[in-house]
């Protein structure tokens, strides 16, 4: 048998260099005989099949072995993968040996390319790029499951313009690190921390960061949040602000709650308005013609608060009967919940709709601008007022029609808006109106306003009041590897300082952004592999012992995270808007009962020194960055301990990271997991949180409509803040791309 090699030169077959390569790849791997992937591999063989067919090939043999009995075939395939990456590195890059080549040559010769940006070198001498250069470890690589190379190799890893593998797995991880370091005094030193737990798997940063991070247009930034305010001008702002966004990779949270109402006046014209539907339905066409970086379309959350007149129409923007016309199929609803509303449910008692242009005509407030007990006294002004116009709705119904369409689409997602603003850190510069796409995300929000229009000597210059456009800088801890006490002291510092560098070496797709970031300096630290660490601990989903566990664990995150941001404000100065804030009074912490000696004294040092972050904790999605890390998504509890997905005509089984007998038991798949202990799980994180929690509920068709309410009755009882999506079993929701950090 003859074979083609990658050089174009035929050669006869020699089987025992394969089984070399074959022999290196189970190397150490329990259950996994090289016999037995030879025997299978020789009936796929035919005359002059190239030597890459061939390692594709074998690859796939061995990815298709994996199963909960053998799930250590996903790692002999990943180190197939890493091989023929590095063999496709060394033709395309012009090197002869087997592995990395010369890091400063690739970043060099990237960088010429136009795929690296510039600023690499200019910031970093050639001696420096050298030493990084030495310090990869190649070996890391080998820490990588099949799905999770695939997926990076696939989606983040520099190729060339025809798709030739030049950039390898560790030379992006220090490219990225290298980028968020190149600011520091001791850049090399901190792009080496910064790789080491990069590299580690020990954390990692969200997708528009590790795929942009190094290159020209380096958008690092998961998600945006803005607010529409009731003028034309500003509703097509925020459109336009939400096309940049979409433009370079980003998701979008917009509320809509200041827009009047359909029926509403327009300049004293009776009856004209239009309401919210046709403006989100315009927002729903940006999300479509503005794709993100070609690779998907746009992602958008609208929010409206359930007093708005024109909640019953937005809540039928996805579902499938009705007008067609009043539709907007592509964009994710959410609903602004105060707890008056949950309260009237529960009594089950009347609700009333407004329309918050008359309020503001006719009351002289915005309704929407408060939140507590001043929102209730104005809500029930305005009910009290014979001059105000309202519909009187029994507030069961409108809890049922978003039952029906969680139930039957997922969305919406419940934004319980007093719980949110009573836990705001920095209330005193602002209220939170709405969450962002995955629904972590509780930073102050302002529309941006028109001040003026100059025109001179043809040009037209508009000076605009940008408002707080909120800006979403993730990065996730992966519990899976990170889960001591001592770990955890260990890397969130480091992962706290790589956060902060975004904010200032970020590639903003508005200015708002810019100035929003640079005002409040917020980030949103997470964590991955959470039922991985439940696993490992062999604790009992559906138990104290996990509330308890996890209660202490995310208590540790909460400190080492202050702390961290605390030593950063010693060192760069504390965020602008700082005094004043719950985290200057200490009331941040009183709230949350942290009264230990431990936690008295890093009060006192937060008082004294300020913190560097408005906001800092939020717990994200991670779809698509837990796979990299071999990690389970988010604080979900995993959807299948093995399931196969079909990619590009071929099968990927995969399982539970860390699957064998003993944990089979402790992977309890989340449809068949009692909610009631998610949500209790998640009541407990949320003191130690001060955004919020991507919180799914998982359920299955045949739940009954009392027990699916008391679920979501449950989650504001217990003080979450949002809940996600609902993910019916019968139902496949789509996850954002963007904000899976």
């Amino acid at each position: 048998m003859e074979i083609i090699k990658r050089n174009g030169d035929r050669e006869e077959l020699i089987f025992s260099k394969l089984k070399k390569v074959i022999d290196f790849a189970c190397e150490g791997q329990v259950g996994c005989d090289s016999l037995e992937l030879e025997v299978e591999l020789l009936p796929q063989f035919k005359n002059l099949m190239t030597t890459k067919e061939i390692q594709r090939t074998l690859i796939q043999v061995a990815a298709e072995k994996t199963s909960v009995e053998s799930p250590n075939w996903q790692y002999v395939a990943s180190k197939l993968l890493a091989y023929d990456l590095y063999k496709e590195a060394a033709l395309h890059r012009g090197y002869k040996h087997f592995g990395y080549g010369d890091f400063y040559l690739l970043v060099k010769e990237l960088m010429e390319k136009g795929r690296y940006g510039s600023y690499i070198l200019e910031n970093y001498s050639a001696d420096e790029v050298e030493e990084l250069g030495a310090y990869i470890k190649p070996e890391r690589d080998y820490l990588f499951n099949y799905i999770g190379l695939k997926t990076l190799a696939d989606r983040y890893l520099i190729k060339g313009f025809n798709g030739e593998v030049m950039e390898l797995p560790q030379e992006m991880f220090m490219g990225v690190a290298m980028h968020l370091a190149m600011k520091e005094q001791n850049k090399v030193m901190w792009a080496k921390q910064f790789y080491d737990v990069l590299s580690n798997l020990e954390l990692t940063v969200a997708t528009p960061t590790l795929a942009n991070a190094r290159k020209p247009h380096h958008q690092l930034s998961s998600c945006f949040i803005d607010t529409v305010p009731d003028n034309l001008w500003g509703i097509y702002q925020v459109d336009q602000s939400f096309a940049q966004v979409s433009k370079y990779g980003g998701g979008m949270g917009i509320y809509v709650g200041k827009v009047r109402s359909k029926g509403s006046n327009i300049r004293g014209y009776k009856g004209v308005a239009g309401g919210v539907v046709p403006w989100i339905k315009n927002y729903n066409n940006t999300a479509l013609a503005v794709d993100q970086l070609g690779v998907r379309a746009g992602a958008v959350s609208i929010y409206l608060d359930v007093w708005h007149k024109d909640i019953l129409d937005f809540l039928n923007l996805k579902t499938n009967n009705g007008d067609d016309r009043m539709k907007a199929h592509d964009v994710f609803p959410g609903v602004c919940i105060p707890d008056l509303f949950m309260k009237t449910v529960q009594d089950r008692g009347t609700w009333y709709l407004f329309d918050p242009h008359e309020i503001l005509q006719k009351k002289g407030y915005s309704i929407e601008d408060s939140w507590g007990e001043e929102w209730e006294e104005r809500y029930l002004d305005c009910v009290q007022d014979p001059e105000i116009s309202k519909d009187a709705v029994p507030a069961m119904e409108i809890m049922k029609k978003m039952l029906a369409s969680s139930f039957e689409t997922g969305t919406p997602f419940f934004f319980f808006r007093d719980t949110v603003n009573r836990a705001n850190p920095n209330k005193h510069k602002g209220i939170i109106y709405c969450s962002n796409l995955c629904t972590e995300i509780c930073q102050n929000m302002s529309a941006t306003e028109k001040v003026n229009e100059v025109h001179e000597n043809g040009l037209i210059t508009t000076q605009v009041k940008s408002g707080d456009f909120v800006v979403c800088n993730l990065s996730s801890l992966n519990l899976g590897r990170v889960n001591t006490r001592e770990d955890i002291a260990r890397v969130i510092p480091i992962q706290m300082r790589m956060m902060d560098n975004v904010i200032d070496l970020n590639d903003y797709p508005i200015p708002q952004a810019e100035i929003t970031c640079q005002k409040y300096r917020a980030v949103g630290l997470g964590t991955s592999g959470y039922h991985q660490m439940l696993v490992q601990k062999k604790i009992s989903w559906e138990s104290e012992q996990h509330t308890e566990y996890v209660d202490q664990v995310y208590e540790w995150i909460n400190y080492y995270t202050i702390k961290a941001s605390m030593e950063l404000a010693k060192e760069k100065g504390a965020y602008p808007a700082f005094e004043g804030s719950d985290w200057h009074t200490g009331e941040y912490f009183h709230s949350r009962g942290y009264d230990s000696l431990e936690w008295q004294m890093l009060q006192e040092e937060v008082a004294r020194n300020g913190v560097r972050n408005a906001w800092m904790i939020a717990i994200a999605p991670t779809a698509s960055t837990s796979l990299i890390a071999g990690s389970t998504a988010g604080i979900d509890p995993i959807f299948r301990r093995f399931f196969v997905e079909e990619k590009k005509n071929a099968l990927i089984p995969q399982t539970a990271p860390q699957l064998n007998s003993e944990s089979y038991w402790y992977y309890k798949e989340a449809h068949h997991i009692d909610q009631r202990w998610s949500i209790k799980a998640a009541g407990v994180r949320q003191r130690h949180i001060d955004q919020a929690q991507s919180f799914n509920l998982y359920i299955t068709p045949d739940i009954s409509a009392r027990d699916f309410f008391e679920l979501y009755l449950s989650a504001w009882e217990n003080g979450l803040k949002t809940v996600y999506y609902c993910r019916n079993q019968s139902l496949e929701v789509e996850e954002c791309e963007s904000c899976s950090s």
